[in-house]
């Protein structure tokens, strides 16, 4: 069966090792025929949340920005898939206040149920994806229908292009063929 996969690449930088992955990722989810898109949030108009909580009753945030277009494409996917950069052992900032804003999913009748998370770091610790991975976790648990599928995480990459030739990205090929 054919899901909706959404791919949210964070990183701000053109040709990024985190948007190598998200692409390795849609490339295997499209090959195996599901409808794959990625969205990046280079160049979106994202602001922070106010916690004013309005959302929790219209189920659109009260901020018009390109948050809402994103959210609802989020509320319709199958799967979420968030690429990230990990920015002193966390998601980057983009990324956190894009799952801020996403705050209307809580009280939808969302679609998703697997999430995963692509991950890339300067570090080549193992410990060095577990911030990040904490910070995705943390949304995922607020959503009871969804669970955090599977973590990539190619570390030792700091320079766009750097991940060429990296494991990671096959694992993220694979992991898109088998949904």
């Amino acid at each position: 069966m054919s899901k909706n996969v959404l791919i949210i690449s964070s990183s701000l930088r053109n040709g990024s090792n985190s948007e190598a992955l998200a692409d390795q990722f849609m490339k295997g989810a499209k090959e195996a025929g599901h409808n794959a898109e990625k969205i990046s949030l280079a160049g979106k108009t994202i602001n922070f949340c106010k916690g004013c909580l309005a959302c929790n009753k219209t189920l659109k945030c009260v901020i018009d920005d390109d948050s809402r277009e994103i959210v609802e494409k989020m509320l319709k996917a199958d799967v979420l898939v968030f690429a990230t950069p990990v920015y002193y052992y966390s998601v980057c900032g983009q990324l956190k206040t894009l799952l801020d804003r996403a705050n209307p999913l809580f009280a939808s009748d969302y679609k998703f149920r697997d999430i995963y998370l692509l991950a890339t770091a300067a570090e080549n610790q193992s410990q060095t994806v577990k911030g990040t991975e904490t910070a995705v976790q943390g949304w995922v648990d607020c959503f009871e229908k969804a669970n955090l599928k599977k973590t990539i995480f190619a570390g030792g990459v700091n320079d766009a292009g750097d991940i060429n030739g990296h494991i990671a990205l096959k694992e993220a090929y694979e992991t898109g063929m088998k949904l």
